[in-house]
């Protein structure tokens, strides 16, 4: 590993230890798994609820995001995302202060105000491709990143009522060397605009511009991935491959994304992204005690 731990504020991951939460806050109305929180309601008040529930539920990270990556969505400018994050990560941050707050958004005007707002990672989907500005914001506040690697194409989606929209696969030469590649292009771009490698985590991006098989193939390989010597990040929660895969709608995935998780973890996840906290902060502790050797 080019490095074997993360410091914030008080908070230290130690990289292979353990696999860390991280639960997801969409503060949208459009989720693809009908977990928006502002068709809920007060988005703050719904917020701060599902996050103490996640926090008592194993939760280590809470990932604030303001515009769905549904295919077919909409795109949301960075005013409009700004007015439903940043309200959220304040009074995270006033209600949580120990809470890690994570941004998910690859815009940089808008992961610069999270940051002032108390947010202390920055989740690019777009691995700093789209958005020139952002990698210099997080050199600036020294603020760690989530880079994924992302060929989605918002003209490629294929719809079905049942399972949620989906990216047809993009094109690969090797999925796993093409993946590789384009992950170390994003590493690049950080490093040439002053980001510490000790400060980089990377998402294969399951999901994004890729089928099915792509996905599978993805997460059994990913060992491959975590050779580049950088922490990674899982996100396969109630996806469409496992509604594809089982037959299954959104709201009933939580068996089959259970099962990417354990078997993630034991191909190197070290950060996994759900939904359904409790249950994924078990999977990953029973996983753990069987790979990492760290039952008690």
């Amino acid at each position: 590993m080019k490095s074997t731990s993360l410091q914030i504020g008080s908070f230290t991951f130690n990289w292979g230890s353990r696999t860390y939460v991280m639960g997801i806050l969409n503060v949208t109305p459009d989720s693809f798994s009908g977990d928006g929180i502002i068709a809920k309601g007060d988005a703050v008040e719904t917020a701060i609820e599902q996050a103490e529930n996640f926090l008592a539920n194993g939760a280590d990270i809470l990932d604030v995001g303001g515009e769905s990556t549904r295919p077919g969505s909409a795109p949301v400018n960075a005013d409009e995302e700004m007015e439903r994050v940043i309200p959220v990560i304040h009074a995270l941050n006033k209600n949580f202060p120990e809470a890690i707050i994570s941004i998910d958004t690859y815009k940089a005007k808008v992961a610069e105000e999270a940051v002032h707002a108390g947010a202390h990672i920055i989740n690019d989907v777009w691995g700093l491709r789209a958005d020139d500005d952002l990698a210099f914001v997080a050199a600036k506040y020294k603020t760690p990143v989530i880079l994924m690697h992302n060929r989605s194409n918002p003209a490629s989606v294929e719809v079905r009522e049942k399972f949620g929209n989906a990216y047809i696969g993009a094109g690969y030469e090797n999925l796993i060397a093409d993946l590789k590649r384009e992950l170390m292009d994003s590493t690049a771009l950080a490093q040439r605009a002053g980001i510490a490698e000790s400060h980089i985590v990377l998402d294969p991006g399951v999901g994004f511009g890729k089928t099915r098989e792509h996905n599978l193939e993805l997460i059994n390989r990913l060992g491959e991935i975590r050779e580049l010597g950088y922490p990674i990040l899982l996100g396969t929660s109630r996806k469409s491959f496992i509604g594809f895969t089982l037959d299954l709608p959104a709201d009933q995935r939580v068996e089959g994304t259970a099962a990417t998780v354990a078997v993630g973890i034991a191909r190197g996840a070290d950060i996994i992204r759900v939904h359904d906290v409790k249950e994924m902060a078990r999977v990953a502790k029973m996983t753990d005690a069987i790979v990492r050797s760290t039952a008690k």
